[in-house]
């Protein structure tokens, strides 16, 4: 079993990492651990794998981090999970324990479920995501986040940040074309799953193991309307607020008068204009009891 820790993504949770690998090698189950070392050498590194016949490629970090490495396993290896991140809303979305002893079993034996992930083609290249795509405030705060507030406050950091940077953001508006139809809207969240942020619900008619993706508008774009969604985010209320609408679609795109950010899966993914099509093919990921 191939585990590819992201030691910047899972520093704070490095003891759950740990304890897992504990458990499997008690187990008997042969393990060969690889850090990555910079952006893109989670793909790389699985990539490999699935040239030398990998069966199964365990992600150990953030959702950033198991988005790369499912871009390099292209469909043909399965994939587990060890959710080292700040949210690990991939894990929410398909129920996986928190347990050490629970997730060593999940990846010894745990089922698999179809994860069809998206790809967002830009000025910078195209990037691989397995849980949504944000362009607007969201991503603006990614953007922005320094990445030493996050290790020492986890969540607490986009708090703080979203106050810092209320002042600072314009809130312009962005052109949405959904399957050949024109929208105008504030803010976009291309899901695959139902969930954001953490185990909150946005999307609930979300289908992760198909194509196409639920298409979240926020049509009001406003300091006001950004402090009530982040005030609505803990309430788990996210999907019930003012001025949002959801729509299916399966090709979008995204113009601005000025370039916007983007975030896919919460890291930064370059700026808009951008493209948002289906990946060529599914991937098996091992999913929890709930899942």
């Amino acid at each position: 079993m191939l585990v590819i820790y992201n030691p910047t993504a899972g520093r704070r949770r490095a003891w759950l990492l740990w304890r897992v690998l504990d458990v499997l090698m008690a187990h008997g189950v042969r393990l060969d651990v690889v850090e990555t070392m910079n952006a893109g050498h989670a793909t790389t590194l699985a990539r490999e794998a699935v040239l030398r016949g990998a069966t199964l490629v365990v992600a150990a970090g953030g959702d950033g981090t198991i988005a790369e490495v499912a871009d390099g396993l292209d469909g043909r290896c399965r994939l587990g999970i060890i959710p080292l991140g700040t949210a690990n809303v991939l894990a929410h979305e398909l129920g996986l324990p928190e347990a050490a002893s629970e997730v060593a079993s999940v990846l010894a034996g745990g089922r698999g479920r179809p994860l069809w992930p998206g790809i967002a083609h830009g000025p910078l290249g195209s990037r691989l995501f397995v849980q949504m795509l944000g362009i607007g405030f969201d991503a603006h705060v990614v953007h922005h986040i320094p990445r030493p507030l996050k290790r020492v406050l986890g969540r607490g950091a986009y708090v703080l940040q979203t106050l810092r940077e209320l002042p600072r953001y314009g809130f312009g508006r962005m052109q949405v074309t959904i399957d050949g139809v024109s929208h105008e809207t504030g803010g976009i969240i291309v899901c695959k799953g139902c969930l954001y942020g953490g185990p909150y619900m946005l999307s609930p008619e979300a289908l992760p193991g198909e194509r196409g993706f639920s298409v979240v508008l926020f049509e009001r774009a406003s300091m006001a309307s950004a402090m009530l969604a982040g005030a609505a985010l803990p309430l788990n209320l996210l999907q019930r607020l003012p001025g949002l609408r959801r729509l299916r679609g399966y090709e979008i795109a995204v113009t601005t008068d000025i370039a916007l950010p983007a975030q896919s899966d919460g890291d930064p993914a370059g700026s808009t204009p951008l493209r948002v099509v289906d990946a060529q093919a599914p991937i098996q990921v091992l999913a929890g009891r709930r899942g």
